[in-house]
């Protein structure tokens, strides 16, 4: 334990520790005080239509022109250069595979005026490297979207460290990242870590019916069975899978955070949690 450092502090010292509130700062950071007594959905997303959050779709790329869509803000490709530089390049090709799109479509559905963009990291038959997801999420994240739908993890241990860091950087700098539990029971990243809001599914058929899962890591179930989605080329399919569920949580977020943009990753859980199907939603 050589390494270890205990902090301790001499009160005889003039100068507060690191990252200590001074006193004359405390009305610096005070917070607004109109929460109401109970914290309810029509206070939390009333009325919103998600115009003003900006969501970014981490996945296969978006067929913009579907009609289920209606348009991207920005779409790039993410590409890895000879020295391993991240390079994001206008994305000419869109969806290669018709998950982005669904992801894309299932926002839109629910926060209707919200802002998409499409980082794709992903290629066709879903095949993708654990690098180019690492670069296009550090993009995402760079970029300073409000919300960041990601179905999709990797199993591969060497990646964990520095998603782990990228996850925490967007939850520090007011990014919210919505990742999807794997479809098997293996250990996947990035939505075992708590900076993110973990998704998994139910059969319920309400788009906006969701639970609290007090047994973690995943912390949200949504609808996620039977979900009809839009697909490339214009198509339209029925799907299953914890994948379609993470964008009905995303689109959630959005509109929460459209009409309460101050509300930090930390303070948005916090009204997910009472405003669960489980907890509060239903009265």
């Amino acid at each position: 334990m050589e390494d270890a450092v205990a902090h301790g502090w001499d009160a005889s010292r003039a100068a507060l520790p690191a990252w200590s509130l001074p006193k004359d700062a405390v009305d610096r950071i005070a917070l607004p005080g109109d929460w109401p007594e109970r914290v309810t959905r029509e206070w939390a997303w009333g009325g919103s239509t998600g115009r003003g959050a900006r969501v970014c779709i981490l996945d296969s790329g978006v067929e913009a022109d579907h009609p289920s869509v209606g348009g991207l803000e920005t779409a790039v490709v993410i590409s890895l250069g000879e020295d391993g530089e991240v390079i994001a390049s206008d994305d000419t090709e869109g969806d290669v595979s018709g998950h982005g799109t669904a992801c894309a479509g299932i926002v839109r559905r629910l926060a209707p005026e919200c802002s998409i963009s499409s980082v794709r990291v992903l290629g066709a038959n879903f095949t993708g490297s654990g690098a180019v997801l690492l670069g296009g999420l550090r993009y995402a994240v760079e970029q300073g979207f409000d919300v960041i739908n990601m179905s999709l993890s990797t199993t591969k241990k060497p990646f964990a460290a520095v998603l782990h860091e990228l996850a925490d950087s967007a939850y520090f700098r007011r990014t919210v990242i919505v990742a999807s539990a794997h479809n098997m029971p293996v250990e996947s990243y990035p939505w075992r870590f708590s900076s993110v809001i973990s998704v998994g599914s139910h059969e319920e058929p309400d788009p906006f019916a969701y639970f609290y899962n007090p047994s973690p890591p995943v912390e949200i179930f949504a609808h996620g069975v039977n979900v009809e989605v839009p697909w490339s080329d214009g198509r339209t399919l029925t799907v299953s899978g914890n994948s379609f569920a993470t964008p009905h949580i995303a689109g959630i977020c959005a509109l929460i955070l459209a009409k309460h943009p101050e509300l930090t990753p930390f303070q948005l859980k916090n009204v997910l949690y009472l405003t669960a199907t489980n907890v509060g939603g239903g009265a």
